[in-house]
């Protein structure tokens, strides 16, 4: 079995999903922590944020392969026929378009730790970093709450 049998199986691909996006809420995390204490050198902020980033676009491609090859076809069936149909037709839709949000706010991050802290001081930006840095990863928080919400329903769906 090659590699990239593996990579498409689903429980790898529903742990390289949820895997890349704890790493990615992490590195917003300990961003957030680094700002708040002012205790982050630029280059340290800097890689930190390219992590969280990286993750995120990883979790994404994870979780976007296994939506469009699984989802569709085996689990929705499964969800909306089950006990909580409102799971696929609430829960995945939210999740859907919040998700599309994390990315770009992680990169605006991003692009301000490429500032000199001089420079995020002068524009007032250490507050807004702060701010985006926890909703990044209070956003991605709400997400894994909203996956486990739909695992569940699948689960219910497939027992019933």
């Amino acid at each position: 079995m090659d590699i990239i049998t593996i990579l498409q199986n689903k429980p790898v691909l529903i742990g390289l999903h949820l895997g890349f996006a704890i790493i990615g809420i992490d590195a917003f995390l300990w961003l957030l922590w680094k700002f708040r204490s002012n205790n982050s050198s630029q280059k340290n902020g800097t890689k930190t944020a390219l992590v969280g980033v990286i993750s995120f676009i990883f979790s994404w491609i994870a979780g976007g392969y296994y939506y469009v090859v699984f989802y569709g076809a085996l689990v929705k069936p499964i969800i909306k026929t089950g006990m909580a149909p409102w799971a696929h037709n609430v829960v995945m839709e939210i999740k859907e378009h919040i998700f599309l949000f994390i990315i770009p706010l992680a990169m605006t991050v991003f692009f301000i730790t490429l500032l000199k802290m001089e420079e995020i001081e002068q524009f007032k930006l250490h507050r807004l970093v702060c701010w985006l840095s926890g909703t990044v990863a209070v956003l991605g928080l709400l997400i894994g709450v909203m996956g486990f919400i739909i695992s569940a329903a699948a689960r219910w769906g497939a027992i019933g």
